[in-house]
């Protein structure tokens, strides 16, 4: 067991987290929601309030999930000594996947023929600049790794271990950072803002989640998530005024 406990680069275990978890499953519920999002008629899937559904199920899963458990703050990964790591890694990651995906929007995306001039007329640009940085990406930032990779990313592991126990840490990992990468990815309220650019969001979510998995620090996922999207959001906006 203690071996096992050892497994993971970094210092961190697969077993951090307390062991006995219950209502795992309640994850369920958001990736379901996403998937039948997809199922409805394409009128439907224009209303507002159904794009937001998947992540209101996520939030209400993840209270409830709250109460039924111990140990939460650790089990999300924001245990306050990760703090630190979390700054470092945090923008590590968050200045190199800004920098790759700065160029990707303005180079490459072009380049393909396909347009970005729609980003001049998303809800984030319409925000004003003094509001948006730092103030409201960090904001959301929070909420979304709270979210995709905390909850969701978290109890798909914890889903794996209680159904299988030790044979998952061999394939839940890779399974589970896949799994709620596409379902980050394919958010219905993301994809319906940032259009074909919401591909940019499945490699995103896979490296967020990696660093989660080795790391279990949340702090470090949403200082990557903030720091990235203000890089972008700069640039871009820069770029298309």
């Amino acid at each position: 067991m203690r071996a096992t406990a050892e497994r993971v680069a970094g210092g961190h275990s697969l077993e951090a987290a307390p062991a006995a978890e219950r209502a795992a499953a309640l994850v369920l519920l958001p990736i379901g929601g996403t998937a039948l999002f997809y199922a409805l008629p394409g009128k439907l899937q224009h209303e507002p309030w159904l794009q937001f559904l998947p992540q209101l199920l996520a939030y209400f899963a993840l209270i409830t999930w709250s109460f039924r458990n111990t140990g939460v703050v650790e089990r999300l990964g924001l245990k306050i000594d990760r703090f630190p790591e979390g700054v470092h890694w945090g923008l590590v990651t968050g200045l190199l996947l800004g920098a790759v995906n700065t160029l990707v929007i303005l180079r490459l995306i072009p380049w393909l023929g396909q347009d970005i001039a729609f980003l001049k007329d998303t809800p984030h640009a319409k925000v004003p600049a003094a509001l948006m940085v730092p103030w409201t990406i960090a904001l959301i930032a929070v909420f979304v790794e709270l979210n995709f990779r905390g909850f969701v990313l978290g109890r798909l592991l914890a889903l794996g271990r209680n159904t299988l126990g030790a044979r998952a840490d061999r394939f839940a990992p890779a399974a589970a950072v896949m799994t709620s990468a596409l379902v980050f990815a394919f958010d219905p309220f993301l994809v319906a803002t940032f259009q074909h650019l919401h591909w940019i969001a499945v490699w995103d979510g896979l490296a967020w989640g990696t660093i989660w998995v080795r790391l279990r620090n949340l702090y470090a996922t949403i200082i990557a998530h903030a720091v990235e999207v203000i890089v972008m959001y700069l640039v871009v906006r820069a770029t298309l005024t």
